[in-house]
């Protein structure tokens, strides 16, 4: 009997995540600008970082030292799949080290990036109306220097370890990242819009657009370039300087309607298809001026005075906590006389501890503390001998402070409690173009580009960073943001398919196989394709193939993608299935 040799390679959703890269135009992109070497191995740069990319997308690891052994474990799949001649050698960790190196220059980077925007554009024919811009940190175990790109800064992950800060623009509403920039840990976010938002603008080449960012966007400099290039802003305006002593004016003109009138009330469906008040605000208007690289300007902004509900709540609430909190901390500062227990002996001490609580928990002013001088007098007798009527003796006092009442000013808190939940925004759009409840609504989305870190750190896991030097660090960063394009862009094409279809799918659920859904995560949408497998027999001079059937909700899947499901046909000898040409 002739001795059978059976080969499983678990081909799973990576025929899905490479034909949607090809789709996208990435592997003809990273060849047009990574340079090659008339030295390097046939395998093109665009076919390794793409080939690279599925396994990190599909197995959430982007260590340079597992791609060989995953390699040697996917080679007929790939292979098959390509239409190219794959050997563990182009996935050697200096081989990829290269790539990472190529990746980080920024003149390789921006023209990927741009072309990549331009291309995903037009074939997915995605509106390019609203850009959100935000950054974010990723830390590392990490030796670093005084001019390398990891540094110690304000954190959103630990404080303790070294950092790099990273600046992002994405296109709404699927948040797929146009432009990406990673820079050194201890920069701040105020300085990162700008350059981001350039080369966004060099993508789109657009008037019109919408750039949308949290409060550290809304800086006069930021706001002032958006206007040379005829685009607009929407953001929130920091409580700092003259824009402190405005809004307590504001939120009073909101409360006694005086200067607006009624408030315009803002509304949204819940999952429930009932309408909830979401906020309500009145508008203002400014004339604006400015100076760009010797530019000045003027222009009108709108000023939203908003009042969030929910908002007030979770304020209200923590004011609760604070004033309870700082309560107990000043009744321990003066515990009853006792062994062990310390006695506050002088008034300025007592004082000092006191205010220290108040502006700690910030409840100054809003509660009130009385003590008192407390004076304990005893006889000591001084010298030896017997008896009390031989010895001379003295009065020794023992003085204590002793908070009697800790009372709330309950007027105070009533008023503090008032002027929670309001913020102010800023736009330069016109009324007739961005509304209040549209401004409201549209910032509240503002969750769609923090997906694009949250999808870096938890499904890419790009910390710790596996890398050192800083090449290496902003090549894979890089890298990985190209990861997160795929992965938004999948999620989207599906949703937007089912929602012009008035479809749901069902199955997506492990457990639950009736329950349906019209808007699947990414997450879920690979999930669906676990479980697929290719069987590789060899008897003897024959090769038998045989791959796991799709199943109706993977066809389905595979169809509202645009992709055709013989990427998963069964190849019955090599190279006789479906292959993807970079063309």
């Amino acid at each position: 009997m002739e001795e059978l040799q059976v080969i499983i390679e678990r081909v799973d959703d990576i025929p899905l995540l490479i034909g949607t890269m090809v789709k996208m135009g990435l592997v003809e992109i990273l060849d047009d600008h990574v340079p090659t070497h008339w030295k390097q191995r046939a395998l093109s740069w665009g076919w390794t970082a793409v080939i690279w990319l599925s396994y990190i997308l599909s197995e959430g690891d982007h260590r340079k030292s597992s791609v060989e052994q995953y390699i040697s474990r996917m080679q007929d799949t790939l292979e098959n799949l390509t239409g190219q001649e794959i050997s563990e050698a182009d996935f050697t960790t200096d081989r990829l080290a290269v790539l990472l190196k190529y990746l980080s220059r920024e003149s390789y980077w921006t023209a990927i990036e741009q072309d990549l925007s331009k291309r995903s554009i037009e074939v997915y024919e995605l509106s390019t109306k609203v850009v959100r811009c935000d950054a974010t940190t990723v830390s590392g175990y990490h030796e670093g220097s005084e001019t390398g790109l990891l540094q110690f800064g304000h954190s959103k992950d630990d404080a303790n370890l070294r950092q790099i800060k990273l600046m992002t623009g994405a296109l709404d509403p699927l948040g797929m990242p146009l432009a990406t920039d990673a820079v050194s840990g201890e920069k701040a976010d105020d300085t990162l819009y700008i350059p981001v938002i350039k080369r966004v603008n060099s993508s789109l080449k657009k008037t019109g657009v919408l750039y949308c960012g949290d409060c550290k966007m809304s800086s006069l400099e930021t706001r002032t370039y958006i206007r040379t290039i005829d685009n607009h802003y929407l953001s929130p305006i920091p409580l700092t300087g003259k824009t402190a002593q405005e809004m307590e004016i504001w939120i009073e003109g909101g409360l006694s309607k005086k200067i607006c009138g009624e408030l315009e009330q803002v509304f949204r469906e819940n999952d429930k298809g009932e309408k909830v008040l979401i906020a309500q605000g009145y508008e203002l208007n400014r004339d604006q001026s400015s100076v760009y690289e010797g530019k000045e300007l003027q222009w009108n902004e709108r000023i939203f005075i908003v009042h969030s509900p929910a908002h007030a709540v979770k304020q209200q609430r923590g004011l609760e906590q604070r004033l309870e909190k700082a309560q107990l901390k000043l009744n321990a500062l003066t515990p009853p006389r006792g062994r062990g227990k310390r006695q506050i002996t002088e008034e300025p001490v007592l004082q000092s501890k006191i205010e220290k609580i108040l502006k700690t928990h910030r409840v100054e002013g809003l509660l009130t503390v009385e003590y008192e001088k407390q004076v304990e007098e005893h006889t000591k007798y001084i010298g030896k001998g017997r008896g009390s009527k031989k010895r001379p003796q003295r009065v020794v006092k023992k003085i204590r402070y002793q908070i009697k009442e800790i009372r709330r000013e309950e007027e105070l808190v009533a008023a503090k409690k008032d002027t929670f939940g309001w913020k102010a925004f800023v736009t330069d759009v016109d009324q007739q173009d961005l509304s209040l409840q549209e401004a409201v609504l549209c910032y509240r989305k503002e969750y769609r580009v923090e997906r694009v870190f949250e999808r870096l750190k938890s499904r890419l896991n790009i910390a710790p960073l596996f890398v050192q030097r800083d090449d290496q660090v902003a090549g894979l960063t890089h890298l990985l943001t190209l990861g997160i394009r795929v992965l938004t862009l999948i999620e989207f094409v599906v949703r937007r398919s089912l929602k012009q279809d008035q479809a749901v799918l069902e199955g997506m659920y492990p457990g639950q196989p009736k329950k349906c859904t019209a808007s699947p995560t990414v997450e879920r949408i690979l999930q669906s394709f676990s479980n697929i497998s290719l069987s590789i027999i060899h008897s003897g001079d024959q090769i038998i193939r045989h791959l796991t059937p799709l199943s109706g909700l993977q066809k389905e899947l595979l169809q509202r993608l645009g992709i055709s499901p013989e990427l998963y046909s069964n190849p019955e000898n090599k190279n006789n299935g479906i292959l993807l040409t970079n063309r």
